[in-house]
């Protein structure tokens, strides 16, 4: 309930003390002025006044300098003892007083312990002072004994209340400490996570977008420089290539630095026309064969990234290591959702072997669009890489169209190997 010194360390008991000093005031001050006033002139009087002001002044000093070496709160009791026991020597009207400083005892204690053991040698020192001035008289038993033992009944019952109550105060202040510390653990957690989110976010957008912008600009210039001599027309168109993709990457560097909030955006337009100028390019700048049966289906922004992320990823691993000679590409609706589908004549891989960012990322973004990635792969008999995303969206009837090419998509070959994530 309160420190050593006697202070409240709750917010609420300090401002509950802070009130109840003033109202403590404000009854020395009547018991002053009516012992002034009303009682007649004689010793007992003086004497009553002389220990109503030197209890006052202890009161004043352990209240307003709670730590000083000399009046420490339990000295304070003690003193508060004696001059009950002498007033009710001197004067009848002791009551008044012990109940002006009957909360003293809960106030100025380190514990509920303390607290009942100054009170009951604060009612033992009112009663034998008493006794000492009435004797066994009815008066003393009517007038004394009987009141003193009903107001520190009352007295014990109200304090233990109280103390009861700043201790469930005190742990539920606690409690709200602790709780506003997991909070904060809690969001810092949740800030490191979205962090940390963030950042693979990131990564996996430069990878799917810079990253293969700088290895086609690599190919290309190697392309260029071998046939600066024998084949310059080609160059120059390769060189336009370069420039091209450069531009294009100085795009995706700004979208990535100025709209991050946009986490990756693509041009306007359907699903169908982006994946198709994507296929473009690759055909330009490879000069393999791309069969494309491309559907016009309509969905959501985030589809329309992931499908396009898929598609650039497979596109880099044909161009990085499939040594393939033709390209498939089919968008399709199906009653489940999306379909992309990815296939090559390549070399082929092991998929349980395989390790790298694209495939991990690819699959990452799908899962977080509820969706999967199978890839099927053979050494020696080509890729396929099959993209499926759920989507609730428009289900209006799709209709094909078709990137220039041979008519016939080609197969991948015997499957040997599965991978599903």
């Amino acid at each position: 309930m309160t420190t050593s010194a006697g202070q409240a360390t709750d917010p609420f008991w300090a401002a509950t003390m802070r009130r109840w000093n003033a109202v403590c005031w404000v009854l020395f001050a009547a018991m002053a002025v009516g012992l002034a006033a009303m009682d007649r002139p004689g010793g007992g009087k003086y004497w009553a006044l002389g220990l109503l002001g030197f209890l006052v002044l202890c009161y004043a000093v352990v209240d307003r300098f709670p730590y000083n070496p000399v009046l420490r709160p339990h000295t304070y009791l003690l003193v508060l003892v004696t001059v009950l026991g002498v007033f009710a020597y001197l004067r009848g009207s002791f009551g008044s007083l012990f109940m002006v400083t009957l909360p003293h005892f809960w106030m100025f204690s380190r514990t509920p312990r303390a607290s009942l053991l100054f009170l009951g040698m604060a009612t033992g020192s009112t009663l034998t002072g008493s006794w000492l001035r009435l004797g066994n008289s009815p008066q003393f038993f009517g007038e004394t004994l009987v009141p003193v033992v009903i107001v520190v009944a009352v007295g014990v019952l109200i304090g233990l209340w109280v103390h009861s109550v700043v201790a469930q105060s005190h742990e539920r202040a606690g409690l709200i400490v602790e709780l506003e510390q997991a909070q904060a653990e809690l969001s810092e957690a949740h800030q490191r996570q979205g962090a940390a989110d963030e950042r693979e976010r990131m990564a996996r957008d430069i990878h799917d977008t810079l990253a293969q912008g700088f290895a086609s600009i690599i190919v290309l210039a190697e392309a260029a420089r071998a046939g600066l001599d024998s084949e310059p027309a080609r160059s120059a168109q390769q060189l336009r290539s370069i420039e091209s993709t450069a531009r294009e990457n100085l795009a995706e560097a700004r979208e990535l630095v100025g709209s991050a909030q946009q986490q990756g955006q693509v041009a306007a337009g359907s699903v169908a026309q982006t994946l198709r100028r994507t296929l473009d390019r690759f055909a330009e700048d490879t000069g393999l064969a791309v069969d494309a049966d491309l559907a016009d289906i309509e969905c959501d922004q985030p589809t329309r990234i992931a499908l396009l992320r898929c598609t650039q990823e497979s596109l880099a691993n044909v161009r990085k290591h499939a040594r393939a000679s033709t390209v498939g590409v089919v968008l399709a609706r199906q009653p489940y959702g999306v379909e992309l589908e990815v296939t090559d004549d390549g070399a082929g891989f092991v998929v349980g072997r395989s390790a790298g960012f694209g495939l991990d990322g690819m699959r990452k973004r799908l899962a977080e669009l509820g969706g999967e990635l199978t890839v099927t792969s053979s050494v020696g008999d080509g890729t396929r890489v099959l993209a499926t995303i759920s989507t609730a969206g428009a289900d209006a009837p799709a209709h094909a169209t078709t990137v220039p090419g041979d008519a016939a998509t080609p197969a991948a070959g015997p499957v040997e190997g599965e991978a599903t994530a």
